[in-house]
């Protein structure tokens, strides 16, 4: 049932209880009085809406548990306001199952207020929701919370997890982005029955210290904690407990050294870790990995058996070059890679080893590499035959084809037959990079799609739905760049694409035409 649906019979409804209270309104006094028993009381609106009478139609007659499955699906602002409108909702609103408290979900603009205004809104309009719960049903609760609100903020987020924190919570997202870690969260709320139903736990921006005494978590398959404070010792303490567990995903919890996964945890299937600076060593024993991502340059990779290990994300300095030599005789089943480098030696290395499943690639190249050669990388996309999408991203600064207008080059390579979209961003003038596009658009069969970006920026106000008012400043030369981007493109590229290929080139924004 789509949304429309759900909102046409919300519809229905509120006429069928606008009918209703009218018809008791017209009713004959009872001892003096008229009778409200449908006066809306705890309604979650500070003040009912006026009543108008609805037409006769014929409104289907739905029993009590339907309405309150179409209540559960609606988001919390709509299911809000559908209880104080309807009868019929707003008891399934005590036990509305989903409650998401950030301040988009409670319509409070950051550009309206200060931020202690705009905190004091929040725990406001949070506590006066959660006093007219019952706090049984909660399926999902999730809390953002963008300011400390004056060292109060701990004490409302304690008395509000221990409203809605019951046994049978299946998804807790606690995203605090001003505590620094300064607020503890209560390992006791896992431990009472109601760690035992949740499947999705979501920590940022706090400290957690669980304990070998920390029961439940039998439910428990992705967990996610950015910037938390937590050692390595309480999070083994945690993946023991945890032996559901299919997705991890650590981010800038620095206080973790060694990261050990246990082969215990044999569904975990995905795990991902990214900015934790003092962590030198991952050790991974669970058997069935086959998604892994990492950020980092200095720690020590032990990840066990990497034969089961179908897509790979590696942000690491140097990578693209070892990658080319390590990856197709280490993980051969590779079905996606996505590498980025800071650093990097000037070309690719051209071998015979062929990555026979991968599908997806995506390089990355982020720095000052004056003399890298980017038509080496065709050496990546030959080595795999079953490729169907390449995506090159690159910030960084070379020579000018119109610097050395001489003879592009060429290089022999079999055909591509499986090839179909390629794609180019932050698109630049350099010679390499107009050679490899050639070479691709002359050795790919299959290529459906080509899409060279020379904007120079990841966000465009003129883009079909964009919520900016304008794109964010460029330095002149780099949008200086951006236009001999396009220059080269129209020069070099444009007349060697066939005729069954889509060329989509993306021009700096017409917004920085005052910039230049």
């Amino acid at each position: 049932m789509g949304m429309l649906d759900l909102m046409r019979l919300m519809s229905i409804q509120r006429q069928r209880d606008q009918e209703r209270r009218r018809r008791q309104a017209q009713a004959p006094p009872r001892d003096g009085l008229i009778a409200l028993r449908d006066k809306r009381k705890g309604s979650p609106c500070q003040q009912d809406s006026d009543s108008q009478g609805a037409a006769d139609i014929e409104i289907p007659s739905l029993p009590e548990d339907i309405w309150r499955l179409i209540h559960s699906l609606m988001p919390m602002r709509d299911a809000a306001r559908a209880a104080c409108v309807s009868h019929s909702f707003l008891s399934s609103w005590r036990c509305h199952p989903n409650l998401n408290f950030s301040s988009e979900a409670l319509g409070l603009s950051k550009n309206a207020y200060g931020n202690e205004e705009l905190a004091g809104l929040f725990y406001s309009k949070v506590n006066h929701i959660l006093k007219r719960h019952s706090g049984i049903g909660v399926k999902k609760l999730t809390i953002k919370v963008y300011s400390d609100y004056s060292g109060k903020g701990s004490s409302y987020l304690n008395n509000w997890l221990q409203i809605a924190v019951k046994p049978g919570i299946e998804e807790l997202i606690i995203a605090l982005t001003q505590f620094q870690a300064k607020y503890n969260f209560p390992c006791s709320l896992l431990s009472n029955g109601s760690g035992d139903s949740i499947q999705y736990l979501h920590l940022s921006n706090c400290s957690f210290h669980p304990t070998v005494t920390l029961s439940g978590l039998r439910s428990l398959t992705r967990l996610y904690l950015c910037r938390v404070r937590i050692t390595e010792n309480e999070l083994g303490c945690l993946l023991s407990h945890s032996l559901a567990l299919e997705q991890l995903e650590i981010r800038y919890c620095n206080r973790i050294v060694c990261l050990k996964v246990p082969c215990l945890l044999q569904r975990l299937i995905s795990l991902k870790v990214f900015g934790c600076d003092k962590l030198k060593l991952i050790e991974n024993e669970a058997p069935n990995v086959s998604i892994f991502a990492f950020q980092g340059d200095k720690t020590e990779l032990k990840l066990g058996e990497t034969l089961q290990i179908k897509s790979l994300c590696m942000v690491r300095s140097g990578y693209v070059y070892h990658a080319r030599a390590e990856l197709p005789s280490i993980m051969p089943n590779l079905e996606s890679l996505a590498l980025q480098s800071c650093k990097e030696t000037a070309f690719a290395p051209k071998l015979c080893s062929k990555f026979l499943c991968l599908r997806h690639l995506s390089i990355a190249l982020i720095g000052f590499f004056p003399a890298y050669d980017y038509l080496s990388l065709a050496s990546y996309v030959y080595a795999a035959p079953s490729l169907e999408t390449f995506d090159l991203d690159r910030n960084v600064q070379n020579v000018s084809i119109f610097a050395h207008p001489a003879d592009l080059r060429s290089i022999r390579e079999e055909q591509h037959h499986n090839l179909k979209s390629v794609t180019v961003t932050s698109f630049i003038s350099v010679k390499s990079l107009v050679e490899l596009t050639c070479h691709i658009l002359e050795s790919t069969t299959s290529l459906e799609c080509l899409t060279l970006d020379a904007s120079q920026t990841g966000f465009r106000c003129t883009t079909p739905g964009s919520k900016i008012g304008k794109c964010p400043p460029l330095d002149t030369d780099v949008l200086m760049e951006g236009h001999r981007g396009v220059l080269a493109i129209r020069r070099y590229i444009q007349p060697r694409v066939p005729s069954t290929v889509k060329l989509t080139v993306l021009e700096p924004c017409s917004c920085h035409s005052t910039e230049l």
